[in-house]
């Protein structure tokens, strides 16, 4: 290797300074992880060169067969990572080193939780673990040429981390790229292949790709060592299920997404038939920083015949799996194909819909035998999956099975299925009720006061999905979902005739008082009427029966009522009655507007002049305690 050119110096972005700082010193305890990721890049590198060969025709191996080498010099003080994959132009060194561009760094910065632990998982999935080499070294130097680029433009990348780096054009003779790490002062025991070998075993002895190292020579001998296989070298998915342990499965799970915690659950199938593949897929235990990131590309990675070829963005599985990880590799798919093709693919389309039905068995399972496990999954995915409902109605009643909500019934913290509700469910009960309301407010709507005084469970939906979800599940085991929010009350035959004839008759009474309020509000209801539905409140607000769920129009309106808003009062209540006796008061509009607005304010909504609230509830509050006749 001969220099071209005078090395030009750099100064790193500030976000990658700080990584650098936080490798040096705050992940010191997790030191071992920097031969990890080193190994890991090369390998991606070497997934990269595959891709683009094949797409060009090439044989990736046509100088040489692909690896991965790791050695040591004592005297030296070095640690060598070398590959032969894609490389680098000096270009790419710059953008993929030197600045924030490609690395994640910032997000990965956003992501600490100063739990070095779990710090150092993070590293891998965001994308910045060739910085941990400074957790060991007091310099790298970064060799590089790109595929297809002549040797004369190769690249030479040397830094101390402390803020600069500097970059020369050299001569390297073949493709792929060579890191060599002078240690710190006191790392002397990273010198030892033993050790080495110990830590690739640990964190790489999945990695599809032969990992060498030169043979421990016997003590005293002059010969030069060969180089020889130090991991498996073969894909974990292809080898039976009997010759893997639980934690050779936790031990590629971490590998192939860089997460320091367990899978929650993970399923290996081999299928034969029209189509031959293998599903090797996990259950994370808790939510991927980029669950809801569009498009992150960080879900299943298909292969084909044991060579990655590219990760999936939405035609291996669905959307509302995005968090699954894993890998499908194909045997019927060409080493060519592209995401285009992949598109029309029968095969792909066979593969997706075998791979879904059985991660839902697998969630089925596990809700059924570990309901504790089947909690800690709900609780870090189960929004995500409720997006199944409106998305796949091929799997919609599978998918409804693994529903868990809230109810008026349940704790704070405790949940139940559709199953079981519908079991609960009171003699006489022919709906599945359910109230949308954000957050807290939804135990203390007023829309449940009739159905709490007669017993009957209602579901309690506070997640922004939810209202996707009643708009698309119109039943469950027979029973129509009905919500206490949406037309007239109606609570079918829990109502007894005595019921349904003192609300026919209050109607009547109060028709004269619903016409003068409709008449006051003007614009702002599209009706008032007289309700069943309240016990110990004077007024709510519900959704015209036309009308589309008030939770789903309030997300698309963003006012918090619906469309239609419908002021409902209650003939019961001591408020209700003095004003139906009471029509010619001359503060019956101010009455209006107050009942109308804590109507607003029990449904979640937003008042749009709390100004004029306030103003006209202290005004009737002075009425009140005058004993005027404004009360």
């Amino acid at each position: 290797m001969t220099a071209q050119a005078d090395p030009e110096s750099f100064s790193f972005q500030a976000e990658v300074v700080q990584i650098l700082d936080l490798m040096v010193h705050s992940l010191y305890s997790n030191k071992e992880i920097f031969l990890r990721e080193l190994i890991s890049n090369g390998s991606d590198a070497i997934d990269r060169l595959r891709l683009e060969l094949m797409s060009q025709s090439g044989s990736p191996e046509d100088e040489g067969p692909l690896q991965i080498r790791v050695s040591y010099d004592k005297d030296a003080g070095t640690i060598t990572v070398a590959d032969n994959g894609i490389g680098m132009s000096r270009a790419e060194v710059i953008e993929h080193i030197g600045t924030i561009a490609k690395s994640g760094t910032r997000e990965f910065l956003h992501a600490l939780t100063g739990d070095q632990r779990a710090d150092a998982s993070l590293i891998g999935q965001f994308g910045v673990g060739f910085y941990s080499a400074f957790i060991v070294s007091d310099r790298v130097v970064l060799t590089t040429r790109r595929a297809g680029l002549p040797a004369g433009e190769g690249a030479r990348w040397e830094s101390d981390g402390r803020g600069t780096y500097t970059l020369e054009t050299v001569d390297v003779p073949s493709r792929g790229t060579t890191v060599v790490l002078h240690l710190r002062d006191g790392e002397d025991d990273l010198l030892n292949g033993y050790r080495l070998r110990s830590i690739i075993g640990k964190y790489s002895d999945h990695i599809s790709l032969p990992i060498l190292m030169p043979a421990e020579k016997p003590v005293g001998s002059d010969e030069e060592a060969a180089e020889e296989p130090v991991n498996q070298a073969s894909a974990l998915w292809a080898r039976s299920k009997s010759e893997i342990s639980d934690q050779d499965y936790r031990d590629f799970y971490k590998h192939l997404t860089g997460d320091v915690a367990d899978p929650l659950a993970w399923l290996h199938a081999k299928m034969e038939g029209t189509y031959e593949y293998t599903l090797l897929l996990f259950i994370p235990g808790s939510a991927p920083y980029d669950l809801w990131i569009p498009d992150s590309g960080h879900g299943v990675k298909l292969h084909v015949q044991r060579v990655f070829i590219l990760s999936d963005t939405g035609q291996l599985m669905p959307q509302y799996l995005r968090f699954i990880r894993g890998v499908i590799d194909s045997s019927d798919l060409p080493l060519n194909v592209s995401r285009e093709l992949l598109q029309g693919s029968r095969a792909v389309s066979h593969i997706r819909s075998s791979a879904v039905k059985r991660i839902l068995k697998l969630l089925a399972d596990l809700a059924a035998d570990e309901p504790d496990k089947y909690a800690t999954f709900w609780a870090q995915f189960g929004a995500v999956l409720k997006e199944g409902i409106p998305e796949d109605y091929a799997n919609r009643e599978e998918l409804a099975r693994l529903l868990r909500f809230r109810t008026t019934a349940s704790g704070a913290e405790e949940l139940s299925s559709l199953s079981d509700y519908v079991a609960r469910m009171k003699d006489g009960q022919d709906s599945i009720y359910y109230l949308l309301a954000p957050g807290p407010a939804a135990a203390s709507s007023p829309h449940l006061e009739a159905f709490r005084a007669k017993g009957v469970e209602v579901l309690l939906l506070n997640e922004a999905v939810d209202s996707w979800v009643v708009s698309s599940l119109h039943e469950f085991d027979g029973r129509r979902l009905q919500s206490v929010a949406q037309g007239t009350a109606d609570l079918g035959a829990l109502a007894d005739e005595a019921e349904k004839a003192a609300a026919e008759q209050a109607g009547t009474d109060f028709a004269a008082l619903t016409g003068k309020l409709k008449e006051l509000l003007g614009g702002q209801v599209y009706d008032v009427r007289v309700t069943s539905r309240l016990t110990t409140s004077p007024v709510c607000i519900v959704a015209n029966e036309p009308d589309i769920e008030m939770n789903l129009m309030r997300r698309m309106r963003n006012s918090g009522l619906p469309s239609q808003p419908v002021l409902e009062i209650n003939p019961g209540h001591p408020l209700v009655k003095r004003l139906n006796h009471r029509l010619d008061d001359p503060r019956l509009g101010d009455w209006a507007q107050v009942l109308f607005s804590q109507a607003v304010l029990t449904l979640g909504a937003r008042i749009e002049d709390p100004g004029a609230f306030v103003t006209r509830m202290n005004d009737l509050l002075e009425a009140l305690t005058a004993g005027g006749d404004g009360a």
